[in-house]
């Protein structure tokens, strides 16, 4: 990695950091900014740049800095009730870099595709986490954790690949990288 795309992964768990502290509880799921920002790294950055700071980010996070929502940290966070939905975060990332590799659709077809994929991946490990740290039913689960966000989050996505469009052309990042 040279040092440009260093700086770059750092701006990202950055990002991700600040967006967490943007949190409002609505249930054991607090509404943050974070997909907006997961939605927009694999686009601006490139997969594999997005996937390096999704995964700094959750390891800072896991050591106890307070980058997750609520200024908070720790193992417990990701092992807990909600941590399947940051783990849903770097399977999201990865995901929706693979799908930006993939040739035979256009890139802003590929750009919405990744992101939707990757939200549906953190929608399905947070759910699953939560079921079996809970004991709750996936029905239960969805209805506490899902649902309510549905709406802001495919808002959030549109607007995170929008931006992370103008980043990536800014920048110079190749699409496929």
């Amino acid at each position: 990695m040279d040092h440009r795309k260093v700086a770059r992964c750092g701006v990202a768990v950055a990002l991700l950091a600040v967006s967490a502290c943007v949190a409002l509880p609505l249930g054991p799921v607090p509404f943050t900014l974070q997909t907006l920002v997961v939605a927009m790294l694999p686009v601006a950055l490139g997969g594999r740049d997005a996937l390096v700071a999704m995964a700094c980010y959750l390891a800072f996070g896991a050591l106890g800095l307070p980058v997750f929502s609520g200024m908070s940290g720790g193992a417990a966070h990701v092992l807990g009730p909600t941590g399947g939905y940051l783990w849903g975060f770097l399977v999201g990332t990865a995901m929706a870099g693979a799908v930006g590799r993939v040739g035979l659709l256009p890139q802003v077809a590929r750009d919405y595709l990744g992101a939707a994929l990757s939200l549906l991946s953190v929608y399905a490990i947070g759910t699953a986490q939560l079921c079996l740290v809970m004991g709750v039913s996936p029905a239960a689960a969805l209805l506490m954790a899902v649902v309510p966000f549905v709406g802001p989050d495919v808002a959030k996505l549109l607007v995170g690949v929008g931006v992370g469009r103008r980043v990536r052309a800014a920048l110079g990042v190749r699409a496929a990288a």
